[in-house]
């Protein structure tokens, strides 16, 4: 970055290059050097000041979700002047470098709902769980499944995430462990923001679909699949899912995606009328990369339950929906080994590793393991806009100290004296130490 805005020399070819020029223009949050959270529009390899660009202090905000609730006019209305600004003379708009910002949570997470809207993903997995039942529950054809996720850990693309702790029961065990997990898996997925909300009591209907929903993103849905196995019955998951959910720092306007919007799958049985959709899908081209090496490529036009039905029936029963909400799609998956979305298909449940190109084999994520998720869809301009990226590293667990009954995390060094404690330390060795205020208790 330059202290002047739009760098001396940058030539045409700097600007909306890479899935990021004028037919694409996603939104997100960044920060630079010293300054504040603010609102901007990715172009090429560099980021829009919107609050100075548009002087509109709804963009000075560290969020996104002043902007969204303003409704789809506003929205309209801002995508032309910005166009516009940036088609015209994008050297005299105040640019940063993408390459000198931070970059953060696009909007402020309200509720998260996570669907199971792909029949490929859902039929896979019901043949690994269910292998002497039919892979489809009764209902799946008739509703889009979902349930509630946790909010307070959807994190931003570049987040570590430590290898999540629980309960879990291998096959041969008479009762369950505590530990951490062994089976992580992630889950390669499609997310929907809600930008302005619906009263309560109040169904969302498919031909409403464009009036909630600002954009759509991309979602990594961290799953450890042997404490989500132990917990998910009878009420489905829990632990297993609530330790951390990753999503793309960009988030792709509806109204970039007109060349993208395709017709949904047939449905057999035919939806209840509630569920009857003209919207469609969308044509968004996946591709998962585990540690660089290319792993999926599913395509979200796969999916059998539709972004507007989704909606409707998180809906029908009047539920409301609020600015900042989101839902994702659940597994992205496709009728061929190349077009998988998570390791437990993969790897169909643990039973058979494959072979990564450097020749390494997995089943399940090891400790520094990171997955790379990235989406391209067809732009207006003729050419394929970019959904940037959402990725993410496994740590290993957080270690802990067991001293007889008592069992918490702790950071081994202790502040300011360089002691360490053994695993063997006593409880009254700790808490004399804690009382003192030298250790620094984990986060």
């Amino acid at each position: 970055m330059t202290d002047a805005f739009g760098p001396a020399g940058a030539g045409a070819g700097r600007f909306g290059a890479g899935g990021f020029g004028l037919a694409n223009l996603p939104y997100g949050v960044f920060s630079t050097p010293g300054t504040s959270r603010r609102c901007g529009v990715r172009f090429g390899d560099q980021v829009l000041d919107l609050a100075l660009a548009l002087n509109d202090p709804v963009f000075a905000q560290p969020s996104l979700n002043g902007f969204m609730a303003q409704g789809r006019p506003a929205w309209t209305r801002v995508r032309e002047h910005i166009t516009e600004l940036l088609g015209s003379t994008p050297e005299l708009a105040p640019l940063h470098e993408l390459s000198a910002v931070d970059m953060h949570l696009p909007f402020e997470v309200g509720d998260y709902v996570d669907f199971y809207a792909s029949e490929y993903h859902a039929t896979n997995v019901g043949k690994i769980f269910r292998p002497n039942a039919a892979p489809l529950t009764p209902n799946w054809k008739h509703l889009p499944i979902g349930y509630h996720g946790r909010s307070g850990t959807v994190v931003v693309s570049g987040t570590d995430l430590k290898r999540p702790q629980g309960q879990r029961k291998p096959p041969e065990a008479a009762a369950p462990v505590f530990g951490p997990s062994t089976r992580m898996d992630f889950e390669a997925e499609v997310g929907f923001v809600v930008g302005t909300g619906s009263a309560l009591g109040t169904p969302v209907t498919p031909e409403d679909f464009e009036e909630h929903v600002f954009g759509v993103f991309l979602v990594n849905d961290w799953s450890s699949r042997d404490l989500q196995a132990w917990e998910s019955v009878p009420l489905g998951p829990f632990l297993g899912k609530s330790f951390a959910t990753s999503i793309s720092p960009w988030i792709v306007p509806l109204a970039a995606l007109g060349a993208a919007r395709v017709p949904g799958n047939v449905q057999d049985p035919e939806p209840l009328p509630y569920l009857k959709d003209g919207f469609g899908t969308f044509d968004l081209a996946l591709e998962i990369s585990l540690n660089g090496h290319v792993i999926g490529t599913p395509s979200f036009t796969s999916m059998y339950w539709t972004p507007a039905q989704m909606l409707a029936h998180m809906t029908v029963n009047g539920a409301s929906v609020r600015t900042g909400d989101f839902y994702a799609s659940g597994t992205v998956s496709g009728a061929t080994t190349d077009r998988l979305g998570c390791l437990l298909e993969l790897s169909l449940g643990g039973a058979s590793p494959f072979t990564l190109a450097d020749g390494t084999t997995r089943t399940f994520l090891e400790d520094g393991d990171q997955i790379t998720i990235s989406a391209t869809a067809p732009a207006a301009d003729g050419g394929r806009l970019s959904f940037g990226q959402v990725k993410g590293r496994l740590l290993p667990a957080l270690r802990r100290v067991r001293t007889g009954a008592a069992s918490w995390p702790v950071r081994t060094g202790v502040a300011g004296c360089g002691l360490t404690f053994p695993r063997t330390a006593s409880a009254g060795m700790v808490i004399a130490v804690l009382i003192a205020g030298q250790v620094t208790r984990a986060a």
